[in-house]
């Protein structure tokens, strides 16, 4: 049993849908304690087992949120000189539809003792949560699906849970003779294409969006579709006019490009250029130091042992995030 608080996702118009909304676990410190052993047990084992897709990142061990970017950019720049141009379709929202009867069975595939399938068949079939909202209570709920957001197991579930996909996508996709590429961080999928033309891209990111989705469906997995977005990658100088996507065939909506690109916190424009990003961090950075002036007391100002401490922990790290790109 657990309780899961309901809480507002921050600057939405509207709250009156439940996507504006995220469920959070709140967990005592010792189950939070045995669950970090034994995601970090999981994690060595499903790495040793060579059953983790090396295109998968997030919570892995020596894996950064900039290695994700980083290997992106390499991919991006290297077809450049082969004057290949880069197109991406951004799916997301995976995290929240994980299904439990499904990750005994994945675990079973990894190749696990039976007792640590047997294990995982106990703690996630016939779990139950109550619901908080501000002074809201409810009464206990059955929880067939989701592995909650907060929960130390979560991370390293996900990526076990979508590895599968990962191999089979890579393995139909060559079958195909189709030349894209699948990157994923926790729940946030990267489909890449790359090809001279972008009318050529747009064809190898539709035909490969229905075969990921198909696979996500068949794991019972669920895409929000109004997240999906689509990006153009290239170094002309000229008029630069990307097609959009167009997925009304299959009852989605038409996917349009846009100039500036936000991927895991990192902002660049479609020739790789970092100037929106230096920008929005800069002033981050500054916000930052004008709201440190709320810390001082009435009699005194902060000494400068104090102000040396905030930089390096609140500022340093804000200003330099992104710098290994």
């Amino acid at each position: 049993m657990s309780s899961s608080i309901i809480i507002s996702k921050p600057s939405k118009a509207a709250y009156d849908l439940l996507k504006t909304f995220r469920l959070v676990v709140l967990l005592n410190t010792l189950g939070k304690l045995i669950k970090k052993l034994i995601g970090k047990r999981l994690q060595f084992q499903l790495i040793s087992k060579d059953f983790i897709h090396s295109n998968q990142f997030g919570d892995l061990k020596q894996w950064l949120t900039t290695d994700a970017d980083i290997f992106l950019m390499c991919l991006i720049s290297s077809r450049w000189i082969k004057n290949l141009q880069t197109s991406t379709l951004d799916i997301v929202q995976l995290f929240p539809s994980l299904n439990h009867q499904l990750l005994p069975k994945f675990l079973n595939k990894a190749g696990f003792n039976p007792r640590i399938f047997g294990f995982f068949s106990d703690y996630l079939i016939s779990k139950k949560t109550q619901y908080l909202w501000n002074s809201f209570t409810s009464s206990f709920f059955n929880v067939d699906v989701d592995i909650g957001q907060g929960s130390v197991l979560s991370p390293i579930l996900s990526v076990l849970y979508l590895s599968p996909i990962f191999h089979i996508f890579q393995k139909w996709t060559k079958n195909l003779n189709i030349l894209v590429s699948l990157l994923s961080f926790m729940d946030d999928g990267l489909i890449i294409s790359q090809e001279k033309l972008f009318e050529k891209t747009n064809s190898f990111l539709y035909c490969n969006y229905n075969i990921i989705l198909f696979l996500l469906k068949q794991c019972g997995l669920i895409i929000e579709h109004g997240k999906s977005e689509i990006s153009h990658f290239s170094r002309s100088y000229g008029f630069f006019n990307p097609p959009s996507l167009d997925l009304s065939p299959i009852r989605e909506p038409i996917l349009y490009p846009k100039e500036t690109r936000k991927y895991l916190g990192f902002i660049f424009n479609r020739k790789l250029l970092f100037w929106q990003h230096i920008s929005y961090y800069s002033n981050k950075v500054l916000l930052t130091i004008k709201s440190m002036k709320m810390l001082r007391n009435s009699t005194r100002r902060l000494l400068p042992l104090q102000k040396q401490l905030l930089y390096r922990t609140c500022i340093m790290p804000i200003a330099l995030y992104g710098f290994p790109l």
